[in-house]
């Protein structure tokens, strides 16, 4: 099989295709990414893409045709990846998010692609009250970056796949680490907190619900996806992915970091205005039509290995919410020394 993945440089990306090169040895393995994140590295030994047999740079939303030849499968990673930055270029979110994951699906079934898996999100149930969301309740997206996972799933429930089989996975919240580190992420930043400053501050009363997923289990799941037959869930599918045990409160993840590591305290700031982003999430259906592929990292052990990764980087910057971990910061740096114009394109070099 001859697997693209697109956005495969960032946090999400490396541990993908490290996955896939243990599970599916004989896949060849393209990259698609921008690059804007290229030169973050953690823990890496060697660069990520080495795993890659064929890497390409360039821009979704100039996305040419050629990179499809032979190829027989699409992962769709590339994204503005959160809600600061969906906040920051709300149009750039709509153009990469949507308008050109669509486009690469509709051309890519268009040329005989036989799998195409777009990493969705389940920011889109924004703010639930009651029980946990299945698939078949509304939803309620409440940034630019889960309305633009909510359109390009519309686009795709609406593409006529021909012999195609498409999965829109919707993630829980990702943690856990990586060779290329995000701390922009609410478990990430809790273990970072606890080992460099010692205190864990939550900017919210604690009490919002997120459900959370290891990277190494996002990996799992896009096998899944990429080897899934269409009698698993429908030629079409959006599946939430998770495990039910997984659903905890934002105070319940910083009291487990505090358990874990010697010496952390945690603060809560109970004047803080409540986080309108609140949902638990029902994957049932994952479970039934994925049961070979479930979450396997529990709570205690991704925190475990942010821990290790981190204190193997000798991590100690207690101003890291100001440097190259928080994505947002890296674009703003990059368009204040003159690299990426405010469409986040660079400038001619």
């Amino acid at each position: 099989m001859n697997v693209l993945i697109t956005g495969n440089m960032g946090y999400i990306g490396p541990v993908v295709v490290r996955h896939l090169r243990r599970t599916m040895p004989d896949a060849r393995i393209y990259g698609y990414d921008k690059g804007y994140f290229g030169h973050c590295l953690t823990d890496a030994a060697m660069l990520p893409e080495n795993d890659c047999d064929v890497q390409y740079f360039g821009d979704v939303r100039a996305f040419p045709d050629e990179v499809l030849e032979q190829i027989d499968a699409v992962v769709m990673l590339a994204a503005i990846s959160n809600d600061p930055m969906g906040a920051s270029f709300e149009k750039v979110t709509d153009e990469i998010n949507h308008l050109a994951c669509a486009d690469i699906a509709r051309r890519a079934v268009a040329r005989g692609v036989k799998r195409v898996v777009f990493a969705s999100s389940c920011s889109m149930y924004g703010s639930a009250e009651g029980g946990a969301r299945k698939e078949t309740d509304a939803l309620n997206p409440l940034t630019a970056y889960a309305r633009s996972k909510v359109a390009t799933e519309q686009a795709l429930a609406a593409l006529d796949p021909g012999d195609a089989v498409i999965t829109s996975l919707r993630f829980s919240t990702a943690c856990g680490m990586s060779p290329r580190l995000r701390l922009d992420l609410v478990l990430n930043d809790f273990v970072a907190c606890a080992l460099a400053s010692g205190e864990i501050t939550i900017l919210s009363d604690g009490q919002p619900w997120r459900p959370l997923i290891d990277v190494e289990d996002m990996a799992r799941s896009i096998e899944w996806a990429l080897t899934r037959e269409a009698d698993q869930g429908g030629q079409y599918v959006a599946v939430n992915v998770g495990a039910a045990e997984w659903n905890y409160q934002v105070r319940d993840l910083a009291e487990a970091v505090v358990r874990r590591v010697p010496g952390a305290r945690l603060s809560i700031n109970a004047d803080a205005p409540p986080d309108r982003r609140s949902y638990k999430v029902d994957f049932e259906k994952y479970r039934q039509i994925a049961p070979q592929h479930q979450p396997q990292v529990t709570l205690d052990q991704a925190i475990d290995r942010l821990k290790i990764g981190l204190e193997g980087m000798h991590f100690s910057d207690a101003n890291f919410r100001n440097s190259q971990f928080m994505r947002l910061k890296v674009l703003e740096a990059h368009i204040d020394d003159g690299r990426l114009t405010s469409d986040l394109n660079w400038t001619a070099r």
